[in-house]
C-alpha cells in the first residue's frame, strides 16, 4: 500500500479494480483547508486519461508491473509482433498498445514490454536510437547562426526537427523520451 502523498509520475496503483499510471502531479497546500493532492491518471488497459484528486493519506494499492525485454520482429499492418528472448513465444499486440514507441522501432530492435497479470499493456523504446533520414529538405547555405530546426522524416516514418546541417541520408540520434535530435552519428 501507498499514501496518495507519495504518488509520482510512473507510479502504477490499482483503483476500482483498474490499473492506473501517474501522468502528472500536483500536491496542493492550500491558506486554508485541507491539503490534497491532483493527479492526472491515465488507465492502463483502455489509455483514458483523467483528473484525480486525493486526500494525501489515502491508501492505494500499489500495481505489480512486469517488465521484460522483447524484439520487435514485424508488423502485418494491424498488428506488431514481439519475441521474448528467452522462449521465442510471439506476442501480438495492437496500434492502441505500441503507439508512441512504434515510430522509434524498427524491426530486430528491442523494446521494454510492461505487463501486468500477464497482459501486456504497454511498449518502451530504448531511450536512444539511431535512425536514418529518408527525407529532409535541403538547408539554406549560410542559414547556420541560429538554432533553426527543419523536419526530417526518418526511416520508420516518425518525423523529427533537425537543425539545418542534417541531410537526406545521413544517421541522427533521437532522444525517445522528448522525440528530440541529439547528434549526428558517423557511420
Amino acid at each position: 500500500m501507498i499514501s496518495a502523498g507519495e504518488l509520482r509520475k510512473g507510479t502504477t496503483f490499482e483503483m476500482d479494480s483498474n490499473v492506473f499510471v501517474v501522468v502528472d502531479f500536483l500536491h496542493v497546500k492550500p491558506g486554508k483547508g485541507a491539503a490534497f493532492v491532483r493527479t492526472k491518471l491515465r488507465n492502463v488497459k483502455t489509455g483514458a486519461v483523467t483528473d484525480t484528486t486525493f486526500n494525501p493519506t489515502a491508501k492505494l494499492q500499489e500495481a505489480v508491473i512486469e517488465r521484460k525485454e522483447m524484439q520487435y520482429l514485424y508488423s502485418d499492418g494491424e498488428l506488431y509482433y514481439f519475441m521474448d528472448q528467452e522462449t521465442f513465444e510471439q506476442i501480438p499486440l495492437n496500434k492502441e498498445k505500441v503507439e508512441d514507441a512504434i515510430k522509434y522501432l524498427k524491426e530486430n530492435m528491442f523494446a521494454v514490454i510492461k505487463f501486468h497479470k500477464g497482459e501486456a499493456f504497454s511498449v518502451e523504446p530504448p531511450n536512444f536510437v539511431e535512425l536514418m533520414i529518408t527525407h529532409a529538405e535541403p538547408g539554406a547555405k549560410g542559414n547556420t547562426a541560429t538554432n533553426v530546426l527543419k523536419p526530417a522524416t526518418v526511416e520508420t516514418g516518425a518525423v523529427i526537427g533537425v537543425p539545418i546541417f542534417v541531410n537526406e541520408g545521413d544517421t541522427i540520434r533521437i532522444d525517445t523520451r522528448t522525440g528530440e535530435y541529439m547528434e549526428r552519428v558517423q557511420v
